[in-house]
Formats: C-alpha cells, sequence, structure tokens
C-alpha cells in the first residue's frame, strides 16, 4: 500500500512537471498600514515557476521574500496584481516539532489531521523516513535530534502535506554553516527522489544558485524583481563548480547594485 502511494504521487508530480508554468505572479503589491501610514513591502512583482521547478528568490533582509511565500500559500491578499498557484504548504524556519511526539509521529501530523489512521500516518511516514536517509531515527523524540535531523523532519511533514508546491522560507537559516552545508546537499537529494515544483526564500546566494533552477534576485523594500538567473548546470551542484561560483557573484554584484540604486 506505501509503495502504491508514493508511486502514485511521483506520477502525480511528473505530470506536474510537463506543465508549463504552474505558480505565477504577476505585477504582486503588498502594502502594510501602520497607524496613519504605510510600508510598501512589495512593488509589481512578476515571477513564474513551472512544474517540477525550483525557483529560489534572495535579497536583503525586509524587502518581502516571506510575504511572497504567504501570498503563495494563502496565508496574505495582495494589495494588487494577482497570484495563480495550485494548493501550497509553507515550511518556516523554525521546526516546530512538537515535543511530546517521536520523530515519525511529527512527520505523520498532518496526516493524521487529515483523517488517516494512526498506524496508516505512521506507515507512510515511515517509507519516506527510509527513502531520505531517516532510517533509525523514528522513534526519537526532537529533543534527541540534532538540528539538521529536526529539519530533515520538518521537511519531510511538508511533503507529506501532498500539496503540489511547496514554500520554504529560510529552512536552514538557523543552522550552523558546517550543518548548513550537509542539509543543503541533502535537501538536492531529497527534491530528486520527491520532486515538488518549490519556491525557496533564502537570504544565502551559494544556496540558491547550488538548489534551484532559476534564482530571482530582489531589491530592498519595496521589494522588486531586479534580475532572474538560471544556471545552465544540471542538479545537483558541486559549489565549487566554475559555474556555481559565477552565478554566485553575479548575483551579489545584483544585489549590492540594488542597494545602491
Amino acid at each position: 500500500m506505501v509503495g502504491t502511494q508514493l508511486q502514485t504521487r511521483r506520477v502525480a508530480t511528473a505530470r506536474s512537471a510537463g506543465d508549463s508554468d504552474v505558480l505565477v505572479l504577476r505585477d504582486v503589491r503588498r502594502v502594510f498600514r501602520q497607524g496613519r501610514g504605510e510600508i510598501v513591502a512589495l512593488d509589481g512583482v512578476t515571477l513564474a515557476a513551472r512544474g517540477g521547478e525550483v525557483l529560489a528568490v534572495v535579497g536583503p533582509s525586509g524587502c518581502g521574500k516571506s510575504t511572497l511565500l504567504e501570498l503563495v500559500c494563502g496565508l496574505q491578499q495582495s494589495d494588487g496584481g494577482s497570484v495563480s498557484s495550485p494548493p501550497a504548504v509553507l515550511m518556516p524556519q523554525r521546526d516546530l516539532l512538537l515535543p511530546w511526539l517521536s520523530a515519525v509521529e511529527n512527520a505523520a501530523l498532518g496526516l493524521r489531521i487529515a483523517g488517516h489512521s494512526r498506524s496508516s500516518a505512521r506507515e507512510t511516514a515511515s517509507a519516506l523516513f527510509d527513502e531520505l536517509g531517516l532510517g533509525g531515527f523514528h522513534d526519537a523524540r526532537p529533543h534527541e535530534l540534532s538540528g539538521g535531523m529536526r529539519q530533515r523532519v520538518a521537511f519531510v511533514r511538508t511533503l507529506l502535506a501532498g500539496k503540489p508546491v511547496l514554500c520554504l522560507d529560510e529552512p536552514f537559516g538557523a543552522l550552523d554553516a558546517i550543518t548548513r552545508s550537509e542539509m543543503q546537499d541533502w535537501l538536492a537529494g531529497a527534491l530528486a527522489r520527491e520532486p515538488r515544483t518549490v519556491l525557496l526564500v533564502t537570504h544565502d546566494v551559494e544556496e540558491a544558485v547550488l538548489l534551484a533552477d532559476r534564482v530571482a534576485i530582489l531589491s530592498p523594500r519595496p521589494g522588486r524583481v531586479l534580475d532572474v538567473l538560471a544556471p545552465e548546470m544540471p542538479r545537483p551542484r558541486s559549489r565549487t563548480d566554475a559555474g556555481v561560483v559565477a552565478l554566485r557573484e553575479r548575483a551579489l554584484r545584483a544585489l549590492a547594485d540594488g542597494a545602491r540604486a
């Protein structure tokens, strides 16, 4: 049964990957009112992602990156333009694991809420644990896991939400540099095994270039698209690859030029 469920999910994903643009933002504007004034977070953002594509968004703090994810997930409404997306699920920076549940029960939480039995939810989550290098950690409590392992569990929970679009908000931002590097490699492998359309927000330019099919550069607030870079190297990529290094430098220059504008 579990094998059939996983195979069905992959078939649906493969069909999605054959589509053109499945996630489209057109001239999106978002304004927050404060007293008698207002803060323009996003101003005229136009982006699109194809089925199965990883689109990264990088930019300085406060440029509206997280707001963009919440718009796609339907947690906020835009003040102008349009957002068109299949159902999307948000993975925030903090793992938000429940301390009284085991790792696999945390990963299966969305399935339980959706009405699956405890045994069925656990079986489905356990299969992904084994696939994605979490075997042996099924019954560990969150306090027994490293930061990187907790993020792996949170990512499996996000996958099991069953949404065609994953919105990842600085998923490794709280990790140390070594663990972050390991998790970037792990995520690249996980997405190769379980492909989805992904909108990845990060302040780490190298992370974006390593993981994404395209990288959108946002300006300081109000967020506007300065450039969209398209790495020509297939995923997964090496951080020492000359193409990765060159594209990282181009992205950093675009961010610096945007800050001076």
